[in-house]
């Protein structure tokens, strides 16, 4: 964070400030007489990559102050943290924010109050339950980005505090999408991440969402919550007791211009497939084999193929297994790179080239049966290998 400095010392005054009304609640034989508001503020996606999906925090507002908890603090700058983050390490952190910290708080970036209608007894679990997590031995937690997150606490917290799950299905909710699909939305003007989300995310983000899977995402959550209901007196009545809009922003949030299409995954693959094409036919003409350009696309593709492979079955990411990418870029294919240089090893890099060309049309298959939904960039870049392996078999089987 930019300024983690003075967040640190912010956090340290605004959790003693915190654990001070908690402990004058704690000796009052009356919650009452300390009225606690409770609010799920949300925000609605911001430019910054981390900030597409929205955010949502819980607010606490009461005689002593007003209260903002946050799921979803991190530091860029921490040791080791990039490292951390790649092996699935994403460990979090609830703290107590300033009202107007600048995590969310940007020009035209649309922010929402939902005051919950809690008894007062379910406000106080509420608050007690938070009081607890802002704890320096309890905020830390393993972010999970879609079962555990900024969402899903609040929304857990409340759940808890009502003493029941939230029927969901009786809820606003979009029947039928993915995960995947969601995560395409959001990350529309974000190619090149888009292009990285669906390269490690595996076949468990094809499958459609359920009503309450759907609210890891804030602005799910909130259209959810807008049409809960809870039980008073036998009674069903709006679990929202007031929305407010506290900034105005579009509905789409601070969306980042589109990238232009030249700069974009699908370009770059198709620029990579059409030179491995006109490769391809020089070689099958003049019955050479271009080895360096084989050898360089190879090896980038190799060492992409480590990464799937890393991010597959060694961090602890979830929904990253079963991931058939695996199939067409992993890294055996550095071996396509190196063994062209040595001429002992000509009927292993054949081997190699008929296993390349397997695994490509199993592939094929797993797509084309929707087992999992591959990033339309894919295509491209699996048909210039397919041809780069073709080529090298026919150039390598001639006297």
């Amino acid at each position: 964070m930019r300024t983690r400095h003075l967040l640190l010392l912010t956090f340290i005054v605004l959790t003693a400030s915190f654990a001070a009304a908690q402990e004058t609640k704690a000796d009052s034989a009356n919650a009452t007489s300390h009225p606690i508001k409770v609010s799920l503020i949300t925000f609605y996606p911001g430019d910054e990559i981390f900030e597409v999906f929205g955010h949502s925090e819980i607010l606490l507002s009461d005689s002593t102050g007003n209260y903002y908890i946050n799921y979803g603090v991190f530091d860029f700058n921490s040791p080791g943290f990039i490292m951390r983050y790649i092996m699935g390490e994403t460990d979090y952190l609830c703290a107590i924010m300033p009202p107007n910290h600048d995590s969310g708080i940007k020009n035209g970036r649309k922010r929402v109050q939902q005051e919950l209608n809690l008894t007062p007894e379910q406000t106080q679990k509420v608050w007690d339950a938070l009081a607890w997590n802002v704890r320096p031995e309890n905020r830390e937690y393993r972010y999970r980005h879609f079962s555990d997150n900024c969402a899903t606490r609040p929304r857990d917290v409340i759940e808890n505090a009502l003493g029941h799950p939230i029927d969901f299905d009786k809820c606003h909710y979009i029947v039928g999408k993915t995960l995947r699909q969601v995560m395409t939305h959001y990350t529309r003007n974000y190619p090149w991440e888009q292009f990285g989300i669906d390269l490690v995310l595996g076949a468990a983000c094809d499958t459609v969402m359920d009503s309450r899977t759907q609210t890891f995402v804030p602005l799910f959550l909130m259209h959810a919550l807008d049409s809960a209901v809870v039980m008073r007196d036998g009674q069903p009545v709006p679990l929202v007791s007031r929305r407010t809009i506290l900034q105005p922003g579009s509905d789409n949030g601070i969306v980042a211009p589109p990238t232009p299409w030249y700069l974009t995954p699908m370009t770059m693959a198709l620029i990579v497939l059409a030179l491995s094409i006109v490769i391809t036919v020089i070689d099958l003409r003049k019955g050479k084999n271009t080895r360096w350009y084989y050898s360089i696309f190879f090896l980038v593709a190799g060492l992409a193929g480590c990464i799937v492979f890393f991010i597959e079955f060694i961090s602890t990411h979830e929904a990253v297994m079963p991931n058939y990418n695996i199939l067409w870029l992993h890294p055996l294919l550095l071996l396509l790179s190196i063994l062209p240089w040595f001429k002992k090893m000509g009927r292993m890099l054949l081997w190699g080239h008929c296993l390349n060309i397997i695994l490509i049309l199993t592939t094929a298959v797993i797509w084309l049966s929707s087992l999992q939904v591959p990033n339309m960039a894919f295509l491209p870049l699996i048909a210039a290998s397919l041809l780069c392996s073709i080529s090298c078999l026919k150039t390598s089987s001639r006297p």
